[in-house]
Order: C-alpha cells, then structure tokens, then sequence
C-alpha cells in the first residue's frame, strides 16, 4: 500500500530527518536523537508536524446531538472556544478512537481523530448519522504543529496579536497567525511540557512552519519526531490508540471514567454504566522499574509468585528520569500505587513498582 504524505514531507526529508511508516503516513521519527528532542520539549520548545491526524467538521441543528449519541463525554458544556477530550466507545465495551471535539460556532464542531483510524471513525459516526448532520472530512486538507514546551508560548507570541497566555487550556482560538487568516490556536497537546497545536490549511503550511522555527531561533527551537513524541507522553501517561486502548478495552478500565459521563445516553452507555456499578476486573496503571531493564509493549507482568497479573501496553527508558516506565493492565488488587509487580523482560522477572500517573 501507498504511504501516504503530509504536506511537508519534502522538507522534513531535506532537514535529513529518519522517515516511517507510521498510521499509513511516511512520518518523521526523529530529526537528531531521541534523547535530545525529548529534552529540548521539556526544558525548552519544539516543533512536531503532526498533519497526519484527522480533522472533521460537523454541522446543522443536529451536530450536537449526533456528537452527544457517539461519544462518551458531555459535548453539552463546552462553548465556542473551547475543545474536549473524548472517545468513541463501540457497542462490545471496547474504544473505536479517542479523539478532541472543538466547538467551533454554535451547531458547528470540529472533531480531531487519530490517523490510523480515520476512515473507521468517518464509517462509524455516519453510521449514526440519521438526522442530516452535514459532515466533512477536511483532513486531505489541512496541517497541523504541535508547538510544545515551556518555552512554546513565548515563541508563537511573536507571530500573532491574539493574547495566548489568555488562552486556557483545552480552549483555542481563530486569528491571524504569521500573517495568515483563519488559523486555529489550541492550547492542547500530547506532551505534558505545555504549548499549542497550530491547524492551518496546507496552502499555508510551508510558510506557518517556516515562520515558527524563525520565531523560535532565539529559543533553540528544533523539528521534534515521534519517537520523542513517544517518550513524552508516556512520561505523562497519556494512552496512545492501538496501544493502551482499542476495541477490546473499556474507557473505565483505561482510567477514561472522567470522560465517561452517565448523564446523557450514547453508544453501549448502558452496560458501560453496569460495568461502573459492578467494578472493573482490571486498571491500566503507570509503573517504574526498580531493577534496570526497559518493559516493552506485550511483556507479561507477574506478581512475586510468577503468576500473570497483566501485560505491559506501552513502554521506555524515560530520558527524564533515566529509568524504564511504562503502562499497562494489572488486575485490580494489584493496581494500587506502589504495589510491587514484576515485568517479565526477555524471561527474567524485574521488579517494579505502580506509581501515579504522570510518572514526571
């Protein structure tokens, strides 16, 4: 199959960045090293192109009530200005996507889907679709910057007269942005360090991107790849779809019970609700190793007799604590902060110990 590529996927080959396949998309995963890009976006400020997500515009009378039908969170209590994280629960227990919802106007809304599922996530909201909610998938035709670090607000103040330190989290807005219009400044991201996801049209794109590392020289700014990207969130314990969630893991047992709200009915609420009353079997959990060695995704996790008590869904060395971390599905009893479990690397049990997430 094709790869497919995101609007500047030459230049990211001439900044001589390490290309991946990566969600059917050739991305950059790292321009220098690992290490070094994690750091820059924790103590400084980077800049991530993350195009290849997907982007689709919801309208009419009806948007609102097919948003509230598919996802598990209450898209009721946001106002124009403002996004929500969500999911798609599907109709087993599982998670089609987690995906933000921004309200763009009244009876419009923005929803950002994750790459590698954006045509079922298209199939899977039409298919609830019965009340003529005019839909769009803009993705082809759209960028978006991940701009993120301590530093991040201070580079891209420089490009715009709208006020970003006014900007809450989890709220944005529309302006003019290095002298281009209509550009959406958000104040999300999947770093944990702080800073904005930029969204323009690809027409604009080159110019947005070049405008920001411009800004940002004073500041040390560098090109970020997902292998940083990677890092990053795991430090924070954010999950990552394929990994930590799929269509077999509940948005309860993931710890997404925040964003699962009982007050409206949406897709399989009802037996989600059951699973609530009667409590969950098994937790994702954040975990620290105490012996040196680096979980990996799909490692077995034992208690201190060698039973199976989970397995490991995402995994690293953390370049800020310079320790392996990871996440993964314990069974309840044992997902209790600092209960000690072991992680079965190449066969050899390594004890570790549940923390509280972030890890940072």
């Amino acid at each position: 199959m094709d790869l497919k590529k995101v609007q500047l996927n030459d230049i990211h080959e001439k900044l001589g960045a390490k290309m991946v396949p990566f969600a059917g998309y050739n991305m950059p995963v790292r321009y220098t090293k690992d290490i070094e890009e994690h750091n820059k976006v924790r103590n400084s400020v980077g800049i991530f192109d993350v195009s290849h997500m997907g982007e689709f515009i919801l309208k009419g009378p009806k948007a609102l009530d097919l948003i509230q039908r598919v996802t598990s969170n209450d898209a009721s209590k946001i106002v124009i200005g403002q996004a929500q994280y969500s999911c798609l629960p599907n109709e087993d227990g599982g998670i089609v996507d987690d995906l933000l919802v921004y309200k763009m106007a009244e009876e419009e809304y923005m929803v950002v889907v994750n790459a590698s599922n954006i045509e079922k996530d298209w199939n899977w909201i039409s298919k609830y679709n019965t009340d003529g909610v005019d839909m769009t998938n803009i993705s082809d035709d759209m960028s978006l910057f991940a701009v993120q670090g301590p530093k991040a607000t201070q580079v891209l103040q420089k490009l715009t007269t709208t006020d970003l330190s006014a900007i809450k989290f989890y709220h944005f807005s529309v302006g003019t942005f290095g002298g281009v219009q209509d550009v959406i400044m958000s104040a999300t991201g999947y770093t944990g360090a702080g800073g904005f996801e930029i969204y323009v049209k690809n027409s604009d794109a080159e110019k947005i991107w070049n405008e920001i590392l411009k800004a940002g020289e004073p500041e040390g700014i560098q090109p970020i790849g997902l292998g940083a990207r990677d890092t990053l969130r795991m430090e924070m314990g954010f999950c990552l779809y394929g990994n930590d969630i799929d269509d077999t893991t509940s948005p309860l047992e993931a710890g997404l019970g925040w964003i699962t709200k009982f007050t409206k009915d949406f897709t399989n609420s009802a037996s989600l609700k059951q699973q609530k009353e009667e409590g969950i079997t098994k937790k994702l959990v954040g975990f620290k190793m105490e012996d040196k060695g680096i979980p990996r995704k799909d490692y077995e996790i034992h208690d201190a007799d060698g039973n199976v008590i989970g397995r490991v869904t995402s995994g690293t060395m953390s370049p800020t604590l310079g320790q392996g971390i990871g996440l993964g599905y314990l069974e309840k009893e044992f997902a209790s902060p600092e209960t000690e479990i072991f992680i079965s690397v190449r066969n050899k049990p390594l004890k570790a110990l549940v923390k509280k997430l972030p890890l940072i």
